[in-house]
């Protein structure tokens, strides 16, 4: 097949969304309607035996929360669907962050019944800054929600973009029917099930059909009818460019754990979402059909296996053919890089590939030779951009429970902080070792891996500190000068640059107005 088509046939996404809302579930419904499983898993259950294939770690499964995003591909109607569940849970907001650098357009997930939560506000304002394409999902109409109409507005209110219904629901609660799809004009009604994916289905083509009363009632038929007729005059018709662009967001209801309006949302998704688009490097923009490979590294995971110590890098593929085996031009490193080991997921399980294409994202094993955001390609020295650290929210100090595991907890922090866990910084004076993260649950997750994975026991001093500021100035001896005069005050991130480490907000204002020549930086990239 020609690169051109294989560029056309796939399809990467993000699912995001504030925790709760039903992301890691919906994600199994995708995955069970594009055959990739058998049986959905349940978040929380008794009943329900089967985790989901998403929260595979262990401290997932005692949580009932996602902690890491993982990826999964599966294909649907000739179509390659690369999928990213992400933690919605905002102490793992980072990771989140640098998946949608990843992905062409995402799916956000919105509860019926909270409406827009803060952490899917804050989402949107990452998919804005790159003008990202949303769908959004509007999930568990099987509860009492509210008013799809006032949803509608709140969705355009509060993330500031406007929408546009692809389908319509019939009901809800314990009156939940089913799901109109407009996008179609047709109805598809379903058997509610939880687990698999039952065939017993009524289509109806059109809704002055009385065939439509029988089914769902006269009065439910009625207030379908009104409910479309008022649609298709207020909303102007869906128009797929500005979608592309970011400017309208379709809107499907459905209920995930139910299966209905999952197809609907599926089936409209393969057909109007972006293929692989270009990305931007320092110097140019890389564009998907170009036939020389290139790509690079937005999440790193080690031990995902635990019977093995291995060390997995992801990989988002932006043009050409990647190839295993093939010696790849590592942009920051000093010699060319090949991998003799290159799989794509399905969550934890995963199988070898030998070729992959813009899209794609494989995973390399990788002995410690790759950090997140490193470019690798055929030859050509350039750096994608746009995969940053943020300054901290909570900064403690690490203290080493037993001296005679000291070579395991370095191992272990180093690598927990390559994967983007948290932010790592080593005071220039006394040697200190300061974890900084965005929430308090990344403490504990550390100290829960670095147990488990590593057999490094650790404690967590609290730090009065404000902000992480990454420095720099055009006048190499003025920086010299204020990384000497405040010695106490300086340390280094896990890349080695200086980090001044702010005790308050007025503390840092101060030093800025004493040092004008001094820039102080919120992000790592500058």
């Amino acid at each position: 097949m020609s690169l051109t088509k294989e560029i056309q046939k796939r399809r990467t996404f993000a699912i995001i969304a504030h925790p709760d809302a039903g992301k890691t579930t919906l994600t199994e419904k995708l995955l069970l309607f594009g055959g990739a499983i058998q049986t959905a898993g349940a978040v929380k259950s008794n009943k329900i035996d089967t985790a989901t294939k998403s929260d595979w770690m262990e401290i997932e499964k005692q949580r009932g929360i996602s902690v890491a995003t993982s990826v999964m591909g599966f294909e649907y109607q000739g179509v390659k669907i690369n999928l990213l569940d992400t933690p919605g849970h905002q102490d793992f907001a980072e990771d989140t962050y640098r998946t949608l650098t990843a992905v062409d357009s995402v799916i956000m997930v919105i509860d019926c019944v909270k409406g827009v939560e803060i952490q899917t506000e804050k989402l949107m304002e990452v998919c804005r800054m790159r003008n990202t394409p949303v769908i959004c999902f509007i999930n568990k109409l099987d509860r009492e929600g509210r008013d799809p109409y006032e949803l509608l507005d709140e969705v355009e209110e509060k993330l500031n973009i406007q929408v546009r219904p692809l389908s319509w629901p019939i009901g809800m609660g314990k009156g939940f029917k089913g799901v109109y799809n407009l996008y179609d004009k047709k109805l598809n009604l379903f058997t509610p099930s939880q687990r698999k994916l039952s065939d017993a289905r009524e289509t109806i083509q059109n809704l002055e059909d009385t065939k439509l009363d029988e089914l769902i009632g006269g009065n439910n038929a009625k207030q379908l009818r009104e409910d479309v007729e008022l649609i298709e005059g207020v909303y102007p018709d869906f128009d797929p460019k500005e979608y592309l662009e970011g400017k309208v967001a379709p809107v499907f209801f459905g209920s995930a754990v139910n299966n209905f309006g999952v197809n609907e949302m599926l089936d409209t998704f393969i057909r109007i979402a972006p293929s692989p688009i270009g990305r931007y490097t320092g110097e140019r923009e890389v564009k998907p059909e170009e036939p020389k490979f290139s790509g690079f590294v937005f999440k790193i995971h080690a031990n995902m296996d635990p019977n093995h110590r291995n060390r997995i890098a992801f990989l988002r593929i932006v043009s050409g053919k990647f190839e295993r085996n093939k010696p790849y031009n590592h942009v920051r490193g000093p010699k060319p890089l090949r991998f003799s080991n290159v799989t794509q997921f399905m969550a934890q399980d995963r199988e070898i590939v030998d070729e992959a294409f813009p899209g794609d994202i494989v995973g390399l094993f990788d002995t410690g030779n790759l950090k997140i955001g490193d470019t690798l390609t055929e030859g050509e020295n350039m750096t994608f951009k746009g995969i940053p650290s943020f300054s901290p929210e909570i900064f403690k100090e690490v203290i080493n429970k037993d001296a005679m595991k000291t070579k395991q907890l370095e191992k272990g922090l180093k690598q927990l902080m390559e994967e983007g866990v948290a932010q790592y910084f080593t005071y220039e004076m006394g040697n200190r070792k300061v974890v900084g993260t965005v929430g308090q649950l990344q403490f504990e997750v550390i100290q829960f891996r670095l147990k488990n994975e590593y057999n490094a026991s650790v404690e967590f001093a609290p730090m009065n500190l404000y902000k992480a500021c990454w420095i720099s100035s055009k006048d190499k001896k003025q920086l010299d000068e204020f990384i000497r005069s405040k010695s106490r005050h300086i340390a280094y991130d896990k890349d080695g640059k200086v980090v001044f480490m702010a005790e308050s907000r007025a503390w840092l204002q101060m030093v800025q107005d004493n040092y004008p020549e001094i820039e102080f930086h919120f992000t790592s990239e500058f």
